[in-house]
């Protein structure tokens, strides 16, 4: 069990990503605290936001890959690949579903003036991302797994 913990600690690829992921969290985070002048515990570990998570990780494992097996090697065209899907699919089918949840989230409120309450469980707004959000994120998570993989 130790040797499987160590490999999995000294897996360049795998802390590069996990770094780009914690570093976009906190960074959304912070940004979410100067923009609404409150901390919400969820930020640390919520979608949606300012910079994209789901980018800012991706991008550090592609660039941990490019680095470890070579941007001509099967393992970098899949990485590439399953980022860009991520990417997309951030900014399209999940940030939809933000903005449905919002307007759902209107029709609940409204209902609960007329005094009815249909359901008690709001739905999350924060869910998907703006191309800017992506793009930040996906900057991002270059330069977390270029550090990363130099001090590694």
């Amino acid at each position: 069990m130790q040797e499987f913990v160590n490999e999995i600690i000294h897996n360049n690829i795998l802390v590069a990503a996990f770094f780009g992921w914690l570093t976009a969290q906190v960074l959304k985070t912070i940004i979410y605290i100067i923009i609404n002048r409150e901390f919400v515990p969820e930020r640390l570990i919520g979608d949606g936001g300012m910079p994209s998570s789901h980018s800012a990780t991706v991008m550090s494992m592609v660039t941990a890959v490019a680095y470890d097996c070579g941007v001509s090697s099967p393992q970098f065209a899949i990485a590439f690949i399953f980022a860009v899907i991520v990417m997309h699919d951030a900014m399209g089918v999940r940030r939809e579903t933000g903005k449905q949840a919002v307007v759902i989230n209107n029709i609940m409120e409204y209902f609960e003036e007329l005094g009815q309450k249909p359901i008690d469980v709001q739905l999350k707004e924060f869910v998907g991302h703006t191309p800017l959000q992506v793009t930040m994120g996906a900057i991002l998570g270059f330069i977390v797994g270029a550090i990363v993989i130099q001090i590694i």
